[in-house]
């Protein structure tokens, strides 16, 4: 891990999303050197299903050596916002740093978003950004070695980050825009930085979008947390760069980075945005078992009797009775393509089921796009739909929890080998 320096003792840092994850890190990282921070975040109350309170983190800051102020934001709420800033200074003074780490994410085409989610995204990470900043820089602008650091992408235009999650694409590219603009806005006088992890972290909306098992392919919020500490250590002069943690890290002398794995030795997970052409993301992903967005696209004709698909739902069927259907209550629809590509439903909603080539009889409920090589993996237990999801090479439209269900039948399916 990198080693504290002291450099941001008595530094103020206003961050947002602080009550969990990276947000949370970066925060600890700076209260070790003896910072006071600012938790501006909306969970006051622990959540079903996401861990810490903006209670907690603050608790733990003050643990670390830090000082630490609570404060209920949605950074869509300018008059929110306003308070929290306006409280920061009347308890610290002033304010150094400013991390901008909330974010939503919704991996949705966009046929498949509702505007709701649409402007989510948008509010939080490119409004939410955008006012945080400004409410902050007029404090910012008073500080001796003022930052913003953003947690964002390059603005990569590959339209392979576009086509599969446009809303979400144009959202955090937004938060990088700020930095594009604010750098050159404010030279001389603010530091204004991105920062974006290299691989896939490990976050409580990680395992959400990802499953069991995800974890293994994800390094630690440690990592990002050592990374944007060797950043905001930096003077203002550094400015106006889009940064990747692991390439921050290297030039720190940082050489080990199986420290920060959580499970050292396993392949781990690239993360969105970070490739320098097409042929090379393809390669990327290949070596980590994905199957690139962009291949060829799906066929929509009548799969070919016989092989390995029709083999696979031939088994489907022999496991299908009452209780499965009971138990899954979803009609499915499985757009395949590569060499046995092809239309197959699997129906179990409606009567005793059923399955087989073709269009569903009724509307689908899921509609699962993938490579029929992957597809027979799956149902062979090789693949978790999860992973599959994860890694790119499933493509869900439709009910997600649905899409879930299929573990269990796929559990059937192979106990049914044995």
């Amino acid at each position: 891990m990198l080693q504290n320096t002291g450099k941001l003792r008595g530094c103020t840092l206003f961050i947002t999303g602080a009550s969990r994850g990276i947000g949370k890190a970066i925060a600890l990282k700076a209260a070790r050197d003896g910072a006071n921070i600012v938790i501006a975040a909306k969970t006051a109350e622990p959540h079903p299903k996401l861990p810490g309170t903006i209670y907690s983190a603050a608790k733990e800051v003050e643990e670390a050596g830090g000082q630490a102020l609570a404060c209920i934001v949605d950074i869509r709420d300018e008059q929110q916002v306003e308070d929290a800033v306006q409280k920061a200074i009347e308890r610290f003074g002033g304010i150094d740093i400013l991390v901008n780490n909330a974010s939503a994410i919704s991996l949705t085409g966009t046929l498949e978003t509702p505007l709701k989610r649409v402007d989510l995204m948008l509010g939080i990470n490119l409004r939410g950004t955008y006012l945080t900043s400004k409410l902050v820089l007029p404090h910012l602008l008073k500080s001796r070695s003022p930052h913003i650091l953003n947690l964002s992408p390059p603005l990569n235009l590959n339209p392979i980050w576009f086509k599969n999650h446009t809303a979400y694409t144009m959202a955090k590219y937004g938060m990088s825009m700020c930095v594009l603009g604010m750098a050159e806005e404010f030279r001389g006088q603010v530091a204004v930085n991105a920062l974006w992890p290299k691989t896939a972290i490990q976050t409580a909306a990680m395992e959400m979008l990802g499953g069991e098992g995800v974890s293994k392919q994800c390094r630690t919020v440690d990592i990002m947390a050592d990374a944007a500490y060797a950043v905001l250590s930096r003077g203002t002069d550094f400015t106006g760069n889009f940064l990747v943690d692991e390439d921050v890290l290297r030039q720190q002398g940082v050489q080990d980075f199986e420290q920060y794995a959580v499970q050292p030795g396993h392949p781990l997970l690239p993360d969105f945005f970070l490739d320098d052409a097409p042929e090379t993301l393809v390669e990327k992903m290949e070596q980590h078992g994905a199957t690139p967005a962009f291949r060829p696209p799906t066929s929509s004709a009548t799969p070919l009797s016989g092989g390995p698909i029709e083999n696979t739902f031939d088994a489907i069927k022999a496991v299908i009775n009452e209780d499965v259907i009971k138990m899954t209550q979803g009609i499915y629809q499985f757009d395949l393509s590569g060499e046995n590509a092809g239309v197959w439903f699997l129906d179990l909603k409606s009567g005793s089921g059923g399955a087989g080539p073709g269009q569903p009889p009724v509307k689908a409920d899921v509609i699962m796009t993938m490579d029929s090589a992957d597809f027979t993996k799956m149902f062979a237990g090789q693949l978790k739909p999860t992973m599959a999801f994860m890694g790119g090479k499933l493509r869900i439209k439709g009910d997600m929890a649905l899409a879930l269900k299929l573990e269990k039948l796929m559990g059937r399916m192979n106990k049914a080998k044995l």
